[in-house]
This record gives C-alpha cells, sequence and structure tokens, in this order.
C-alpha cells in the first residue's frame, strides 16, 4: 500500500510564507508608495514642529529639553518610520486571516492535515519579510530626502530592527485573531494604529503625557523601539538602549 508522506509544519508554512511574497511581488505598485510615504508622511508633522517652534525657533528649547535633542526632523522621521512598518503590519500580517477567510481558502488550509499553527508561522514569516523590506526602503528614503545619517548607525539600527521584529509581528498574530473572531478589520486597525500613535510617542516625546498614560507606553514594545533608535540617532551606544534592548527581547 502507497502511503502519502505529510508535509512537516515547516514546508507548509514556507508554502504559506511563498504565497504572500508572490501575490505582493505580482502587484508591484506598493513598492512605489513605500518609496513615497515615508518622505510625505513627516512633512505634516516637521511643518507643524517648525510653526510650534516660532519664527526665531525659541520654542526648540523646550522640545530639546523633554526630548534630549534638538534634531526634530531626524526625531520625527524615525518615529512615522516605524509608524509605518507597524502599520503595514495591521495590514498585512492582521489582516491574514481575514483575508484567507474573504478568499475561501481559510476553510481549505484548516482541513490539512497538520498543526494549525503553519498558517500564523508562514504569514508572520511573509508579512515579517515584506515588513523589513519597507523599514530598509524607508529609512533610505528618509535619510536620502532628509539627510538623516543612516549609514554611520547602521549595525545598531539593524539590530534594534531584529530584537524588535518578534514583538511587532507577535502583536500582528494576536491582532489577526481578534479580527477573524470578529470578522471585522479596518475599525480596529484605525483604533490599534490610532491610540498607538500617541502612546507610543511618534511625533513627541512620551513625558508630556500624563503619567498614567505614560506607565502604558512604556509597556508598549514599539515606545522602546522608537526610542532606542532615536537615542542611537542622537550619539548614543550600545550602553545606553540596554535597558530597551532588554525590554524588547523578553
Amino acid at each position: 500500500m502507497m502511503t502519502i508522506q505529510q508535509p512537516s509544519v515547516l514546508t507548509a508554512s514556507l508554502a504559506v510564507a511563498k504565497r504572500h511574497i508572490r501575490i505582493y511581488l505580482r502587484y508591484p505598485g506598493w513598492f512605489l508608495s513605500q518609496l513615497v510615504w515615508p518622505v510625505l508622511l513627516p512633512l505634516n508633522f516637521i511643518f507643524a514642529a517648525r510653526a510650534l517652534a516660532g519664527i526665531d525657533g525659541s520654542g526648540l528649547a523646550s522640545f530639546a529639553e523633554l526630548a534630549g535633542t534638538t534634531e526634530y526632523v531626524s526625531f520625527l522621521v524615525i518615529g512615522t518610520t516605524f509608524w509605518m512598518w507597524f502599520n503595514w503590519m495591521l495590514w498585512g500580517l492582521g489582516t491574514s486571516f481575514r483575508n484567507e477567510q474573504l478568499h475561501g481558502t481559510l476553510e481549505s488550509n484548516w482541513l490539512a492535515p497538520l498543526p494549525k499553527l503553519f498558517m500564523a508561522i508562514g504569514a508572520f514569516i511573509g508579512e515579517g519579510l515584506l515588513g523589513l523590506a519597507v523599514v530598509i526602503m524607508a529609512m533610505t528614503s528618509a535619510s536620502l530626502v532628509y539627510g538623516i545619517d543612516l549609514l554611520g548607525h547602521l549595525g545598531l539600527f539593524a539590530l534594534v530592527v531584529a530584537v524588535s521584529t518578534l514583538s511587532v509581528y507577535g502583536f500582528g498574530i494576536i491582532f489577526a485573531s481578534v479580527v477573524l473572531a470578529a470578522k471585522e478589520v479596518n475599525g480596529f486597525i484605525f483604533l490599534a494604529r490610532g491610540l498607538l500613535t500617541v502612546l507610543c510617542g511618534v511625533s513627541f516625546p512620551i513625558t508630556v503625557l500624563p503619567a498614567g498614560l505614560q506607565a502604558v507606553s512604556r509597556w508598549i514594545p514599539m515606545t522602546h523601539s522608537i526610542g532606542a533608535v532615536r537615542i542611537i540617532m542622537a550619539g548614543g551606544g550600545l550602553a545606553s538602549i540596554r535597558s530597551d534592548l532588554m525590554f524588547l527581547l523578553i
């Protein structure tokens, strides 16, 4: 009697990841948007910052006291870049199970004689690789347009992104499960990214938040990711971001 060898969970996961990537490569219009948005998105905050600083720039002293740097352009670009990464994860990994459901493939995949974890792992690998490409393209565009010295801090920057990946996409898998149960996605995404824009200090230091919200902010991994990169870009070394890295690893 011929026996059919079942694929491993890893093989099935890689097949799901390959499908995710092939779909994106089939419709490459998203590539151009990821080169343009990192340049356009920070402008809203940069123009507002210049206006709030006053004609003579006297408001920069208050910003420097709160943020520890006068380089508000780099401060804002870093925050918006990580926000874009998180936003990509919400729309990609966060909606992956719901998209499977809408496309009619969730049920057939669910019937596969494998632990259902392969669907989450495959989505994680596929969207994770695409998300890292988004971060690289975003920082490259921002570096060229806004003159941010990324190359001088590339090693530490890559380290922060690497240790942030599991927490960012771990949140995405949880979010995807909630979306699948509720059968609603847009409202959840807008709510999540709106709250995180405020709580993670995308465009301002979290020290301006009320004490209670600061406590909540410090329990969110993306707060530490953004904060660590800002410290690096301000000239800090590995020792100065050790506590953020430990939090992200845990």
